[in-house]
């Protein structure tokens, strides 16, 4: 009986799948847990560097170091093997690659002649049960003794796949998602919300510095609206570079703000000015609005 049914290399700052063993098993539970492999992948800044995911009778063993290495093995398997068999493909996975060449890899499975050597190393396991290279069982186990793995739920995966596929906030913030790139008219926008912020905050301070020579309390309420006017410009720029939850909400709030402080100024600009002011706002919360998320790699089904 195999011990050890699937392995999966991934590379951790963006779940991008380097390489992966070929399998024909049609076990249901190893269909299961492949796609908590899968999930895990896509979120590995939300696990720990060495963890394992306990099934019925197959356990999911993953360790991480700028590219993570994570099998499929069955729960009769020694865990100090398991993480023997992990330590065992990184060395052979670091002798074959250079960091160079996977931090530039792009596509998904740039590397699936890899799968030889995983073959190699699963047959060495399997038949002899012993580590196939410089590891020794006694290392890991000495290892794990000082950094046992964390054993991650059920939930915990869950929950992970829940803010992959965008269903649930994570509460660490969105450093992980990825825009669209920015778009021509996006350029023109941030370039023209950065002019029309710098003209609020230089007439703002003008006019604080004029309201404090003169005495005259009634200006300090143009002197808002103009500093109110370039945080929101500031804050327009901001939400278009970067992802946000509530993005329509927050959109449509800078703009009524906006627009609001801009007719209140009404006194102090122009029409033209204040058209300019406007519509600059307004094309910026479109931009924001149009903006979407770039779409997840696939798995290429493998």
């Amino acid at each position: 009986m195999s011990m050890i049914l699937f392995a999966f290399v991934v590379r951790v700052r963006d779940g991008l799948p380097l390489s992966a063993s070929t399998d024909f098993e049609h076990n249901p539970e190893l269909q299961e847990r492949k796609h908590q492999l899968r999930t895990i992948s896509k979120a590995l800044d939300r696990f720990p560097d060495r963890g394992t995911v306990k099934g019925q009778q197959l356990h999911i063993f993953t360790s991480s170091d700028g590219v993570s290495y994570m099998t499929v093995c069955h729960c009769s398997l020694p865990v100090a093997k398991a993480f023997c068999f992990l330590e065992d493909l990184r060395w052979e996975f670091t002798a074959g690659f250079s960091s160079a060449v996977v931090s530039l890899a792009v596509r998904p499975y740039p590397f699936l002649e890899f799968d030889s050597t995983i073959q190699r190393l699963k047959q060495q396991y399997n038949q002899c049960g012993s580590p196939a290279l410089e590891v020794t069982l006694a290392e890991v186990q000495d290892d794990l003794k000082i950094h046992p793995p964390q054993v991650i739920t059920f939930e915990e995966v869950d929950l992970s796949n829940g803010i992959a596929n965008g269903h649930i906030e994570p509460a660490s913030g969105s450093q992980n998602v990825r825009l669209e790139p920015v778009t021509a008219p996006g350029v023109l926008s941030l370039v023209l919300n950065i002019v029309c912020a710098s003209l609020n905050l230089i007439r703002g301070v003008h006019l604080f510095e004029y309201t404090l020579q003169q005495d005259d309390n009634d200006s300090i309420w143009n002197v808002v609206a103009f500093l109110l006017a370039f945080i929101s410009g500031i804050c327009q720029c901001h939400l278009y570079v970067f992802h946000s939850s509530l993005k329509k909400l927050k959109s449509f709030t800078l703009l009524s703000v906006i627009v609001l402080c801009n007719l209140y100024l009404l006194g102090l600009r122009n029409m033209w000015q204040l058209a300019f002011h406007i519509s600059v706002a307004c094309l910026s919360t479109v931009l924001i609005l149009s903006r979407k998320l770039q779409d997840k790699i696939n798995d290429c089904g493998v």
